[in-house]
């Protein structure tokens, strides 16, 4: 593939993720970590980036500190789909057969913005946490408010 198609590949991803951001208006916040949903709550809307909401059939977004299996059977759960199963909890078996590894602990630090409609991440970030103190974690949720609503405005 030359470097020409290439740009125009990215370009569209990038084009695509900015349209996603866009639609979004309400985020549900799934419990994260060191109660780190906490303060994303208090920081998303006293910074107006976004509106939380406490049901999730009102939002166009969740936020959460992981992804993976466990993500899939909550949103399962949340908005209906596939009905949960139990799985092995170090491994996971894909549609087609293939394992999909499932981490034993969540990565600290981690936050991804899931589109509710397509279960697409439209934006993540990653800051890992001094220490779990509430000031730590409230400067953490902090900067991840300011630096999703850069991505809102656009930079």
């Amino acid at each position: 593939m030359d470097s020409m198609k290439l740009f125009f590949l990215l370009a569209a991803s990038l084009a695509a993720s900015a349209a996603e951001l866009t639609e979004i208006k309400t985020v549900y916040l799934l419990p994260m970590s060191s109660g780190l949903d906490q303060f994303l709550a208090s920081k998303l809307t006293s910074g107006a980036v976004l509106q939380v909401v406490t049901d999730p059939q009102k939002a166009d977004a969740i936020l959460a500190d992981h992804v993976g299996v466990s993500l899939e059977q909550k949103l399962d759960e949340l908005y209906g789909g596939a009905k949960p199963q139990k799985t092995d909890p170090v491994a996971a078996f894909t549609d087609s057969g293939q394992p999909r590894i499932q981490p034993m602990t969540r990565a600290r630090g981690a936050i991804f913005l899931i589109d509710r409609k397509t279960r697409n991440v439209i934006w993540s970030d990653y800051e890992r946490p001094k220490n779990t103190t509430q000031p730590e974690i409230s400067h953490l949720a902090d900067r991840i408010a300011t630096r999703l609503a850069k991505e809102f405005k656009g930079k």
